[in-house]
């Protein structure tokens, strides 16, 4: 390996990030890209597969979505620019991954959730339910920025905004299917690729997208301890 070995793994990731957005890219590409000798190139890309970021094909290098998720957060770990990684690793990507996090929990997952309530539009990125608890998840993969106070701000919104969704939830029984629940707990969450500089603000967990399915696992034990609203959920009745 090269004296300077973190920065050529830094700026390898940083390609194969973004050259495998379709989800395989050629080695020979990546190496000419990225400005390493194909020899070093393909080193890297041997630790590459072994640390599990990718899969290594005779001529390709293969990255499965959560691969491309692992592979940013391990670039930023090596110092990569946060908005320079995070504009190669696509929002929808992020989104999915926050999402198969939640369908791994066995919760019902709504996407791009929105709602009218009291003269305006609403929009939470991801509403995830699994009775008796409604997740309402903000997906912040853009890192510009990511300081206390942007963090404190994203936190703010979300609390409004799953605030305006309790009072809105038994007059909008249609939105969501939520047959046969008599209450239910709404927990406000910020869900980054990277952790912020801190865990929580007033109670709301900002949770790294890696680690998103084992805060899920745990929630249900940890519901009190958190800000949460509750609602009671009304089915329309038909004429």
């Amino acid at each position: 390996m090269p004296t300077n070995s973190k920065s050529t793994e830094r700026n390898l990731l940083f390609h194969v990030l973004k050259l495998t957005r379709d989800g395989s890219a050629r080695k020979e590409q990546i190496s000419l890209e990225a400005r390493t000798p194909q020899q070093i190139t393909e080193e890297y890309l041997e630790k590459f597969s072994q640390a599990g970021l990718i899969e290594l094909r005779e001529k390709t290098v293969e990255a499965s979505p959560i691969q491309r998720v692992k592979i940013a957060v391990q670039a930023i770990r090596l110092g990569a620019d946060l908005e320079r990684v995070s504009r190669a690793l696509e929002w929808a990507e992020f989104e999915n991954l926050a999402a198969v996090a939640f369908e791994a929990n066995h919760f019902a997952v709504n996407r791009r959730f929105r709602f009218k309530w009291a003269g305006r539009r609403w929009e939470i990125d991801i509403l995830g339910y699994k009775k008796p608890l409604i997740v309402c998840a903000d997906c912040k993969h853009w890192l510009h920025g990511w300081t206390r106070s942007s963090i404190v701000k994203a936190v703010e919104l979300q609390v409004e905004r799953t605030r305006v969704l309790a009072e809105a939830l038994p007059s909008i029984p249609e939105k969501i299917n939520l047959a046969g629940w008599k209450e239910t707990t709404l927990v406000p969450t910020i869900v980054s690729l990277v952790p912020g500089s801190f865990k929580f603000y007033n109670r709301v967990p900002t949770v790294p997208v890696l680690q998103l399915q084992n805060f899920l696992e745990e929630l249900p034990a940890h519901t009190t301890q958190l800000l949460h609203f509750t609602a009671k959920p009304q089915k329309r009745r038909t004429p």
